[in-house]
């Protein structure tokens, strides 16, 4: 792990990335914030009312000195992000409507990064993954050519690294949400130094069975392909002939895998969620995540279970998107 955040560190040093965090008043969002704040890589921006952030503060023993803390209600420019909200929504939301729901601290958070206030937002320590995701897909939106956005994890033991996806979203993923989910996952692995081998898993191995669950695999992985030529992208693939060259030898010996697949593509979410789980549980991997793929500006979400210490890798992770997308 120390490697990983390490060259986290090392790629969005000298950025100035600031990082949107909605739960100003969580002990744990407070924690991760001085920390950041003492390190000087990332510059933590806090949302809440001046007042009770001060209050959770002060009980929890926390120096705020140096820290933005921006209150929603008294933001100086309020009456600008309620004006580009009323926009972006296209009408849907008049401008009271809008007065009202930039009260929710996600909701301004994400305002703050759609408005480049900042670069990207963290919530989810005291809020549901659908508070945290619906403002950013009525805001900051998928980008072109992305229906949907997905859930990816880093699984890490040592100095290994994987990308599995989707664990977190999409629930039962078509032919074509299958191919973007495989095309943004490649793009994550990028942003967190792993050359990309996307393997399509199913229950499958090029034929060996053949279902309308394994064919919407291998449609998928045709979409793929043609949606990022220059990535490698193979499937259907058993999970085991898509690690174990051994395997894929046997199994798969045209294929441009060779059993040293890092980036796995679920078939569906239940199949994402138990992989994962299994993998960190049995396996000794830690899990990294979710990250959210597919949209303009990174938002993450958190478990409301999390630590301090996952909040502030998971600002590190967002930060590292802020930047791979820039490039």
């Amino acid at each position: 792990m120390t490697n990983l955040f390490d060259e986290i560190k090392k790629n969005i040093t000298d950025k100035q990335i600031r990082i949107v965090l909605p739960e100003g008043t969580d002990e744990r969002i407070l924690q991760a914030a001085i920390k950041l704040h003492n390190e000087g890589i990332v510059t933590p921006i806090l949302v809440g009312s001046h007042d009770l952030v001060k209050v959770a503060a002060t009980q929890a023993g926390i120096d705020l000195t140096g820290i933005e803390v921006i209150d929603p209600v008294h933001f100086e420019k309020l009456d600008e992000l309620i004006e580009k909200f009323v926009e972006r929504r296209n009408g849907k939301s008049s401008p009271e409507q809008a007065r009202i729901q930039l009260k929710d601290v996600n909701s301004f958070g994400t305002m703050l990064v759609y408005t480049g206030y900042a670069h990207g937002l963290v919530s989810g320590a005291a809020h549901t993954t659908a508070e945290t995701v619906r403002p950013a897909l009525q805001i900051i939106k998928t980008k072109p050519g992305v229906s949907k956005t997905s859930g990816a994890f880093i699984m890490v033991r040592g100095d290994e690294r994987y990308i599995f996806a989707d664990c977190a979203i999409t629930i039962a993923p078509t032919s074509e949400d299958l191919a973007e989910i495989a095309v943004e996952s490649a793009k994550t692995a990028k942003a967190f130094g792993i050359e990309p081998k996307v393997a399509m898993l199913s229950f499958s191995t090029k034929g060996s069975a053949v279902s309308p669950e394994t064919q919407k695999v291998v449609e998928a992985t045709k979409l793929a392909q043609e949606k990022a030529p220059s990535v490698i992208i193979d499937g259907e693939f058993q999970f085991d002939a898509a690690f174990v060259p051994a395997v894929a030898k046997k199994k798969a010996p045209g294929s441009s895998i060779q059993g040293d697949a890092n980036v796995f593509v679920f078939p569906s979410l239940e199949a994402g969620n138990i992989g994962y789980k299994l993998t960190e549980r049995l396996g000794g991997f830690e899990a990294i995540g979710p990250i959210l793929q597919g949209l303009n500006m990174p938002v993450n979400d958190l478990s409301r279970g999390c630590s301090s210490d996952d909040v502030y890798k998971l600002v590190l992770m967002t930060a590292a998107q802020s930047v791979m997308a820039g490039e």
